[in-house]
Parts: structure tokens; sequence; C-alpha cells
């Protein structure tokens, strides 16, 4: 927000300097960005009188001029200009001078004549015909009227102005404009504001019931629409005063009615819009919401679609401006105006605001519609701008005012407790000096009661805290103390959950594999690439409304793609093995079409691919659930079912019958599919079920006083009997003394019948009480073998 000085001194006396200004209104709350001081550098430019003008005796297109500066002696300048003649008086850039953009003019030779300084056009000040309309399209300015010789031009063209430059918070409303901040400067240096005094001259006939009429048909998006009429409208240029306030500000001046509502717009923050009243078909205004399709073409020449979600200006038969963004053309203020219709309304923010992205233009009137302005300016801004209208004498206001107003917003009141203030900052505010400060912002103050009245246009006071900042904010923060914080003070943990996923990751690390970060948006093509069925559930997901892309356009409901991507990347960059796993969410819909937040589900993935293989990956696992204290707990059996996976290479992983993931090998066309050259695997494990189940406690068991009796039997069975079941049938028979079942060989070759393997075990016995007898191990081991005959067809092998 740029505000000009001399704008905000005509509201509020200020007399420190610049850089006390700059360091006070910041202490309280007004963050000054920059300041930047027009005109400063133009150097050594001055006023001369053109008295004399030869050819130039080398250059058909050049003359040459006999300036006087005041100085007692006439410089010789070489121009081009046509524009110039005898008599005119004109700016001079002197030797050794600075015209804008920082060029440098110095003594020197034109074809031959020695050329003493320079002609100045506009431009070369700096400005351009909207600030100076008498100044030629090209040319040299000429002055009006005769001036005083030598003078500096910023002072004669009044072309010095410090503009400075605020970051406003978006719950300000109040100071996106020149009141609003001299409101703040007043109660800074606690002196006056001089809020201008309104008053209107109704002169012209008639009143504007009669002229026009309003309608709002969604009081939602607009709560109130004001209209005041001007008759008799003389379009011309601004005044210089406010043409220069409104390029200090960095808007364009056009002529002097659009330049009236874009300087109430700067003085109140309140946006306004001017209608040529002769457009307005049967002279009925509605506000209403477009319609699908609508088209209106804006003030910038662009023809934009609009949709039913935004508001537009409108007469029986057309829109006539994009409501809080734009005017339309078809409305706009021509030379030819006579009767024009000033606008100032209230529209919703944050529909403003997604209609000018939505169309893509975003204006100064939309950005401050976007905060939420006071609907109770609207009116105090028309008036403002009829009596400007009358002040410059460029039209007659019409009688009466179209103020639409349904529900009028009131101010409200907030408790306060000076004893809860004082402790919450740390001072010691004395109720009186609490007063005052209300009383310098503008709130209305019951002392006996406690009690503040906040006016519309402060809507960020909402609690008793809020009042607490505007205390301190104007008391002053470097008057508050420093003290040591009171209270219980807590000690931060990680719970529970947080404790086994950090383990899950370290175990992960200690086992050699990288941690990947992956997107959890993904393309709707990654279910093909994992042969996923098309009336597969895992293809229900959550879509983006707004995705950067397609590839980025639906939430993962497998966790699989981050992590094949970058198994796929590190293959085809030549890295010859690479092991990774991401611990992350997949999001799974509850219904379709979404209308709740999705299941998020934690998983840990892993991947490798290279000097790796499926026992490994399977050991990983092992060694993960070891150090979770579940490794009783997990079994390990066939699974088929998943489209991704190898179905003769993956194992379904549960912990007490519960899934908790799988882990495999990727199908072959899948790994083709991602672009990797070689044998892939693949683990996913379901975090809650790892964390409902896992167990830090650890039990002390001491070292057996006793020996333990070994002994080693190998089998043949069926080559489609799982070890597992093997290991579960010498458990289930092998009694009391049991201790431990190890595999140790496999074997299927030219010996071994066809269909069959051979299977080796060693199983340990071992009493905590005694040394056991042969005959101990010998009835366990008959039970063993009679147990693995009966159910599972095993021959035991005596060689």
């Amino acid at each position: 927000m740029n505000i000009p000085m001399s704008g905000l001194k005509a509201y509020v006396d200020i007399t420190v300097p610049m850089h006390e200004f700059v360091e006070d209104i910041t202490l309280t709350g007004s963050k000054v960005e920059s300041v930047t001081s027009m005109g400063a550098e133009l150097k050594n430019i001055v006023t001369g009188h053109i008295k004399a003008i030869e050819k130039h005796p080398d250059a058909d297109k050049l003359v040459v001029c006999q300036i006087d500066v005041g100085s007692g002696k006439d410089l010789t300048i070489v121009t081009g200009a046509k524009n110039v003649k005898v008599g005119d008086y004109v700016p001079v850039a002197l030797d050794n001078s600075v015209i804008a953009g920082g060029k440098e003019i110095h003594t020197g030779k034109l074809r031959g004549v020695v050329s003493e300084g320079m002609l100045c056009s506009v431009e070369e000040l700096g400005c351009d015909r909207n600030d100076f309309p008498e100044a030629p399209e090209n040319g040299i300015y000429i002055f009006p009227e005769p001036v005083a010789l030598g003078m500096d031009i910023t002072e004669v063209l009044d072309l010095k102005e410090d503009v400075v430059e605020f970051e406003i918070t978006s719950n300000r409303p109040d100071c996106f404009s020149i009141l609003g901040i001299a409101r703040e400067a007043a109660a800074t240096y606690k002196t006056e504001l001089h809020y201008p005094e309104i008053e209107v001259e109704e002169r012209a006939g008639g009143n504007i019931a009669d002229l026009v009429s309003v309608s709002i048909e969604n009081t939602d998006l607009c709560p109130r629409y004001v209209a005041r009429a001007v008759k008799n409208v003389k379009i011309a240029p601004s005044p210089r005063w406010m043409r220069k306030r409104l390029r200090a500000a960095g808007i364009r001046p056009v002529n002097n009615i659009v330049d009236i509502t874009n300087y109430v717009m700067l003085e109140m923050g309140q946006p306004m819009h001017a209608f040529d009243i002769e457009t307005i078909k049967d002279r009925n205004i509605i506000v209403r919401n477009a319609k699908e399709g609508e088209k209106i073409t804006t003030l910038d020449g662009v023809e934009r679609t609009l949709d039913s979600s935004m508001l537009v200006i409108a007469d029986t038969e057309k829109a006539v401006a994009v409501a809080g963004v734009m005017g339309g053309e078809n409305s706009k203020i021509s030379e030819q105006a006579e009767a024009i219709l000033f606008e100032s309304a209230n529209f919703d923010g944050p529909n403003v605001r997604i209609t000018a992205k939505k169309i893509g233009l975003r204006t100064d009137a939309s950005s401050k519609f976007e905060k939420g302005l006071d609907p109770n300016l609207a009116l105090e801004a028309v008036n403002r701008a009829a009596q400007l209208v009358e002040e410059l004498g460029i039209g007659e206001v019409v009688k009466g005012v179209v103020d639409c107003y349904p529900n009028k917003r009131e101010s409200w009141t907030l408790s306060y407790a000076p004893a809860w203030i004082n402790k919450f900052l740390g001072t010691d505010i004395s109720e009186q000096e609490m007063q005052e400060i209300f009383e310098r912002i503008g709130l209305q103050v019951d002392p006996v009661n406690h009690v503040v009245t906040v006016p519309t246009f402060r809507p960020d006071l909402e609690a008793q805290a809020d009042l607490a900042e505007e205390i301190a904010r104007f008391y002053g923060y470097d008057k508050i103390e420093p003290t040591l914080a009171t209270g219980t003070p807590t000690v931060g943990k990680k719970t529970y959950a947080q404790n086994i996923t950090a383990l899950v990751k370290n175990t992960m690390i200690a086992e050699g594999l990288c941690e990947a970060m992956t997107y959890s948006f993904e393309s709707p093509k990654v279910f093909d690439k994992l042969l996923i069925p098309a009336d597969d559930t895992l293809r229900q997901t959550v879509t983006i409304s707004n995705p950067l892309g397609e590839d980025f356009s639906v939430m993962r409901t497998v966790p699989c793609n981050g992590i094949l991507n970058a198994l796929a990347t590190n293959y085809n960059r030549r890295n010859e093995s690479a092991g990774l796993f991401e611990v992350a969410k997949i999001y799974l819909p509850k219904a379709l079409p979404v209308t709740e937040l999705p299941d998020e589900i934690p998983t840990l993935t892993i991947g490798m691919y290279g000097d790796m293989d499926f026992y490994d990956l399977k050991g990983i696992a092992e060694h993960m659930m070891r150090v979770l204290g579940m490794s009783e707990k997990v079994e390990y059996t066939t699974e088929t079912t998943l489209p991704f996976m190898h179905p003769g290479r993956t194992a379904k992983v549960t912990v007490d019958g519960k899934m908790a993931g799988y882990l495999g090998e990727i199908h072959p066309t899948v790994a083709k599919n991602y672009g990797i050259g070689t044998k892939a695997y693949l683990a996913v494990f379901y975090m809650e079920t790892l964390i409902a189940n896992a167990s830090l406690v650890n039990v002390y068991q001491p070292l057996p006083k006793f020996p333990a009796i070994t002994r080693d039997i190998a089998m043949l069975v069926k080559e489609d009997i799982t070890v597992k079941q093997i290991a579960d049938e010498i458990r289930k028979n092998g009694g009391a003394y049991l201790e431990e079942v190890k595999l140790f060989d496999v074997y299927q070759g030219e010996q071994i019948e066809s269909g069959y393997k051979s299977v080796a075990y060693s199983i340990s016995f071992r009493s905590a009480e005694r040394t056991l007898a042969e005959a101990d191990v010998t009835e366990a081991m008959q039970a063993i073998l009679d147990g693995l005959a009966k159910e599972l067809q095993a021959q035991l092998r005596d060689k």
C-alpha cells in the first residue's frame, strides 16, 4: 500500500522527520517497507526562456536556441524539437544535470555546435501526459504561463513527493487507505485526526429515485449497494493535486470522474465505480449472479466468460460490470457523457477473490474487497465523491441517494479487565491510560463497566486478547520490560506411535536401506502399470480438484508406485543395486463421490533390486519383527491375489491372524512397465498393525544351566508342502522340552522322486530343571515322526 505523505499530512499533523515517522509508525503495528522520494533523482533542471532560435548550420533537423535561465548569461542549446518557438518558457537540464532514469546531461557538441544542456519533455522529468495533459504528445514541455527563471523544476511543477510503502496485514482492511493510516498516525502521536467534513450540495433538479432504481437479488454476496447521480457532467483532466496523489500511489490518472472514484478509494479505502446512465437499459440496476456462460467485455478490452458463482452488476438486458473486480466497456464514461451514476457497494470478499482468480483479473478494487470491507463505509464514500464533484465544478449532484442495505452491520461490545491485560502483557498500565488508548483508536469506552464498543471498521477486534494487543501497540512494545515466563513448564515427547515409527525407520537404516520420500499425488495411469483390474476398488480414488496436471491428479491408494519409480530411476542411472524404504500414507475414500475425509493409512514400503533377493527381503522383515517384539506372532503364507506381485514368489504377512502386509518379487510385467530390467522386490507393511502389536518390553531370560539334546531328521515330502507346515507340526508334537526347530537343508534333484523334495531339520530339546535323559527325547521324537507321517505323509530318510 503506497501512501503519499502530502495526502497523509492533510488529515494528521506530522512534524517529526521522516526517519522518526517510519520508526514510530512501524512500532505501533503499521510496518513500513520502504520510502521513495519522487522527483529526488532530478538534479540541476531549471526553468528557462527561449530568446532566439536559429537553424543549425550543418543539420536540417536541428535548431540552435539561446536560453535565458536567470544566471545572467544565455545558454546555447541544440535541440531537434519541432514545437518550440521564441518566447516559450521551458524546462532546461543544465550541464552536469540528471534527468529521469538517472541519465546525466553534460555540455557537448552536436554536429559541430556546442550545446550547454538539453530542453526536457515531461517524460524526461519522470512524468507523462496523464500528469500534465497540456503537454504535447511528442516534444518539449512548454509552460502555459510565464514563470520565474532559474527555478528548480521540481518546485515549479510540484514533482517532489515522499511515498511510504506500508505492509498491511489482511486483517486490517481499514488501513488500506490514507485515512486508515492517518488514524493510526494520530493514535501514535496522540494528536487529532482531521477527518474530512462531508457535505453534499444537491444542485441538480429532480430526485435520484426518478432517475434510476436498484435491486439486489443475492444479499449474501452484496450486503449493501449505494448509488448517487450527477448531471451536467464536464469530462476533463483532474486538477494537478489529485493527479499527483494518484500517481504517487501508483494509480494512473484518466479523467476527472474516473480519478474521483480512484481518489476516494485511495483516501477512504472504498472502491467505487462510475456508469454512464445512458448506457443503463431502463435505468434499472440489478445486482445478480451471472448466467452460466454469460460474456462481458471489461474495461481492459478483454472479453471474459462468467459462470453462475460470480456476481455482476446488470441492467434489464446485459451485465455492465463484474462486481468488485472491473466495470464493463459497454457502460464506461465517455467524453460525451452528460449524466453519470456513482456506485459504492459492499461485496463478499471470498467471492470477489474467487471471481478475480477465475477470470484472471486482479485489480486494486478486488484486492481491497478481498480483505472484507466495512459496509457502513459505502454511503460515506459515495457522498465524498459527490462532494468532490461539486468542489471541482464538474457536475451537479442529483438530490437523494439509493441505498439498498437489507441487513445493517452493527457495532459490537467487548469486555475488558485491566488487571488481566496487565498480567497478560507483563505491564502496570493504569485504567485511565488504557481508556485513553481505546479512545484514540476510535473505540467508545464505558470505564465503569469495563466495556468498549467496537466500530464496524475494526473486524479484527474479537476478544479481550485483541484489546490487549491494541494497548501494547500504543503503550509501546519498547516500554514493556522483559520478564521470565511463568507457569508450569511441560516436557514434550513423542507418542507411542511416533516412537514405534522411529524405531522402524532406524531398523531399516540399520539394514542398509535409504529412506525415500515420494508424492502422495499420482496419475490414474499408475493402475494400468500395476496391472490392477478395471473393476478393482483400488481404482476408486480421491480426485484433486485443482491438480498440477494429470500426473498429480489423484491421491494414491497403493504405496508401490513411488518406490518403483525411485528404483527405476536408480536402475536407469546404472546403479548396480538399490534398497529404499518409505513410511507414508495411502488414501482410501469411504464412498464415491467423496463427501468426507478419506481413511489415511500409514504404510511402510520397502523396495530393492540388485545383489539382494527374496530371502534378504524376508530377513529384513524378520529382523524388524524381532526388534518390535512380535516375531512369535508372525506368520508367512503364500499370497497369489496381488496383480502387481509374482504369484509364486509372494508371501502374506499376518500378526496374530491379522493382515500386516506382504512381501515378494515384483511381477515381471510390472517391472518392465517401470523400466526395471532385473528382478525387483517389494514389501508393504501396515503401520497401524505393527504399532498395535509391538511390544518393547524385554523379559530377562537366564542362560540355561543344563545341556540341550539335538536330533536331526531328514524327510521326503510333496513339493507343495511348505516348511512352515512342517515346522508347525514338529512344534505341535514336540512336547514340553522342545526348544528350537531349525531348517538347515532343502534339496530336489536326481536322487529325489519327481514331485517331492527333501527337507532336513535340527530339533533341540532342553529342560530348565534337569539334564534330559535319552528316554525323554525318544518319546518326543516318536510323536513328531508319527505326526509328520500322518498329517503330511512325510517319509523319513535313512540316508
